[in-house]
């Protein structure tokens, strides 16, 4: 068991390493350009897929104290100005994190920034309206889920909701679910789901 537990952690820390590392250039990888541009057909699905998970938030509406995993350089976090009145955006990278606080400088947003091992830090109990993740779950050891959830539950005030994004298994046609394995639902939650990039909405 523990040369699992070190193994995982092992994983888990190149993880954080290689997105600091890659702070620079993940926004070119999301809008495809230079060395990360796509061939046309796949470059309109991969843009169709994220104005459809961009659509997702929007009617979503995440409003009130909101609490943001993983929120990289901002490219979801800038969706939040006219919905939230305050947000938390934790990131184990203080690259992305500078990134994240260029791009929403001068936004009449309110926003809290902490730099964080999401594995290790613990949200403050009952304390947000929504805590929102976007292509992070997927980055879950499965020893780690159950822990993941439980913070994520404590975080969250009565009533309180979470939003995903998500991506589907490549390789798998779109409109089935079942390619859909590393997303994980909490018993009794209620989704609307997307394929292959998808967006849930649970109370």
């Amino acid at each position: 068991m523990g040369s699992i537990v070190a193994l995982v952690d092992e994983a888990i820390a190149e993880q954080i390493e290689y997105y600091r590392a890659r702070a620079g250039e993940y926004d070119e990888w999301w809008v495809r350009r230079g060395r990360y541009a796509l061939p046309p057909e796949l470059e309109r699905q991969w843009f169709h897929d994220v104005a459809q998970a961009e659509t997702a938030l929007r009617d979503f509406a995440p409003t009130g104290r909101v609490l943001e995993l993983a929120c990289g350089t901002g490219l979801w976090t800038r969706h939040l100005v006219g919905h939230a009145q305050h947000v938390t955006a934790v990131d184990a990278s203080p690259e992305v994190i500078e990134y994240n606080r260029e791009r929403l400088a001068g936004a009449r947003l309110n926003i809290e920034y902490i730099v964080a091992d999401l594995f290790g830090w613990q949200p403050p109990p009952a304390a947000y309206d929504v805590v929102m993740f976007t292509y992070w779950l997927s980055h879950v050891p499965d020893d780690r889920l159950a822990e993941f959830w439980s913070g994520v539950r404590s975080a969250l005030k009565p009533g309180g909701r979470v939003f995903v994004i998500d991506s589907a298994a490549g390789g798998v046609p779109a409109d089935d679910r079942a390619a859909w394995p590393r997303l994980r639902r909490p018993a009794g939650a209620r989704s609307s789901a997307s394929w292959p990039t998808a967006a849930n909405s649970w109370c």
